[in-house]
């Protein structure tokens, strides 16, 4: 089984799950014998869950460990799935946004008037490269859209490890 599959069986399964709680919710009986077959569906609700479990055992140790190798700004990484996934959920954005507070806030170089008529000249000394900045924002915004592109083809070549 393919990784795909597996998420997508897991879906299906929680569908299932669902429909046999909802059918739990009915209060008269409307089977000939509603005790045995309120005893099935939930005999039946145990077995999915168990399942749902094994599958998703199965993908975390797949995840963990599985290679993948990503080109980012014209490098090869490699990490396991399972560090992938956490790149795209929130630590690109998150270098990303490390990047965007190296700023001069919209400050100009120049002459400036003080209150009290003096004229005094501005400089701006930053503490960074504005090109190395802008390169970096660019690449960390890109790196999830990226991973998303190589995670899709993954998930649908990679083999479940199951133990």
């Amino acid at each position: 089984m393919k990784l795909i599959e597996a998420l997508k069986q897991i879906k299906e399964l929680q569908r299932k799950a669902s429909d046999l709680r909802d059918k739990l919710s009915v209060e008269s009986p409307v089977y000939s014998n509603q005790p045995k077959q309120v005893a099935e569906w939930i005999q039946a609700h145990s077995d999915i869950l168990k399942e749902i479990l094994r599958l998703r055992v199965a993908i975390q140790k797949t995840n963990l460990e599985t290679p993948v190798t990503i080109s980012l700004g014209g490098k090869d990484v490699t990490k396991t799935i399972a560090e992938w996934v956490h790149r795209r959920r929130d630590l690109a954005n998150m270098e990303a946004s490390v990047w965007k507070q190296l700023t001069d806030r919209g400050l100009k170089e120049g002459t400036i008037k003080q209150s009290n008529d003096q004229l005094v000249e501005v400089k701006i000394v930053r503490c960074y490269e504005p090109e190395t900045r802008d390169t970096m924002v660019f690449q960390y915004e890109a790196e999830p859209t990226t991973i998303d592109a190589k995670l899709e083809i993954v998930n649908a070549v990679t083999d479940l490890i199951e133990t």
